[in-house]
């Protein structure tokens, strides 16, 4: 066998460690926003979640798709995205 690692970001990934992974980054009203899907936007939950994107195989791509975007971001030494921001606040 080979002891190399895998580079897939989704290798030994759960579905629900991906939500856990995606909510924590971006916030459940940014989660929404991203994708809109009504478990994300009315009283969203983790398990309410998870039981909609097991049944709907196309919400769960564009969560596992946007999970997959955001493993692949430089990312600096404070775990932040490196590019530059279009608005960002200008320097004091």
């Amino acid at each position: 066998m080979s002891d190399k690692q895998s580079t897939d970001p989704m290798h030994g990934m759960t579905l629900e460690k991906i939500l856990q992974a995606l909510v924590e980054h971006f916030g459940w009203p940014e989660l929404g926003r991203r994708i809109a899907i009504r478990c994300f936007n009315h009283e969203p939950s983790i398990k309410s979640s998870l039981v909609f994107l097991r049944r709907t195989p196309w919400a769960r791509a564009q969560v596992e798709a946007l999970f997959v975007e955001l493993k692949s971001r430089p990312q600096t030494v404070a775990g932040k995205d490196a590019r530059p921001r279009l608005f960002a606040p200008r320097p004091k």
